[in-house]
């Protein structure tokens, strides 16, 4: 493997950082005329845009894909794209009967209730066998960088764990969870269960612990 940039892209073939930032299902400028002039083809060799069923004529024996939409997001199916690339971590999902992933993240205010696994780049709710929600995820996922990053992280929360944390447990350890009652409070604990009280002759009630 060559040096690679700052997101490690020699760990990617070359052609899919170009397919997830090109837009899709736009008209053709070629084929404008024709009612097959909508671009969801993508040739992975010549790596030139999206391109519509009639410029497939002219990469022939080339490596193209369709790309498909569900709720206006970008998806391919999981048997053109395995062929080609290892989408392992990413979440699949059924789509009219197929097998597909999502090229991109999509947004998602927070994780519903109840979720215990989210995508490591942007949190989206999946399914617990699963670490990213799209191609674009698992990208950012593990670049250098991010890798970097998370164990930065992990570094200083392990740290704090053993400085911080540590004291916060000698703390507690003296500290009740609860104030100690007070002769009010006591008092009145006891008249609610029924016991009658008489402060002791001559000074307040001394409580021990």
């Amino acid at each position: 493997m060559g040096a690679g940039g700052p997101d490690d892209d020699n760990m990617w073939p070359p052609w899919l950082r170009p397919l997830l930032e090109t837009s899709f299902f736009v008209q053709c400028k070629f084929h404008a005329d024709s009612h097959k002039s909508e671009c969801n083809m993508y040739c992975l060799d010549c790596m030139n845009g999206a391109l519509c069923s009639l410029c497939l004529a002219y990469h022939k024996d080339h490596r193209a894909i369709q790309i498909r939409r569900s709720s206006y997001h970008d998806v391919i199916r999981v048997n053109e794209i395995q062929k080609v690339l290892d989408i392992t971590g990413v979440q699949t999902y059924i789509i009219n009967s197929a097998r597909v992933v999502f090229l991109n993240e999509r947004p998602q205010p927070r994780p519903g209730k109840g979720v215990t696994n989210t995508c490591e780049v942007c949190e989206r709710s999946l399914l617990d066998s699963f670490r990213f929600c799209s191609l674009g995820c698992k990208i950012a996922g593990t670049s250098k960088n991010r890798r970097k990053k998370r164990a930065s992280a992990s570094d200083s929360e392990e740290s704090y764990s053993s400085n911080g944390r540590g004291h916060d447990k000698s703390v507690q350890s003296f500290t009740p969870s609860t104030p100690p009652p007070t002769i009010t409070n006591f008092r009145s604990a006891k008249r609610r269960k029924g016991i009658p009280h008489r402060a002791p002759m001559g000074g307040g009630l001394v409580l021990e612990f």
